[in-house]
């Protein structure tokens, strides 16, 4: 059964960068595609990012193009979403996915079988 957990929310000023990890245990993590939502309180759950095992495929929410960076570390099985220049309207809690690699990464959420169980992320000053 494949299990991911996240780490690294915490509480940041607007500007400010912060690192996102998902550990991914369970399974073949070469063989999924991985990706990252987001939540803020009343509002649905929203595509952020989404990578491929070799790292050479990326997607980004418009919102964050530019801003952060999704990355793997696959001798770790572990992915990465850096943010940079953080603004509060960043603020939700994130989730990391997962789903069995089928040529493109998805951005609808009800195609991930996998979700960590989400960490804070809180930007204001």
């Amino acid at each position: 059964q494949v299990q991911l957990i996240e780490s690294g929310g915490g509480l940041v000023q607007p500007g400010n960068s912060l690192t996102l990890s998902c550990g991914f245990s369970g399974g073949t993590f070469d063989d999924y595609t991985l990706g990252w939502f987001r939540q803020a309180p009343g509002k649905e759950r929203e595509f952020v990012a989404s990578i491929n095992w070799y790292g050479d495929k990326t997607d980004y929410q418009n919102s964050v193009k530019g801003r952060f960076t999704i990355s793997t570390d696959n001798a770790k099985n572990t992915m990465y979403l850096q943010m940079n220049s953080l603004s509060p309207e960043d603020t939700a809690l994130y989730y990391c996915a997962a789903r069995v690699y089928a040529g493109f990464l998805p951005r609808n959420h009800e195609q991930y079988a996998y979700w960590g169980q989400g960490t804070q992320v809180t930007v204001s000053s």
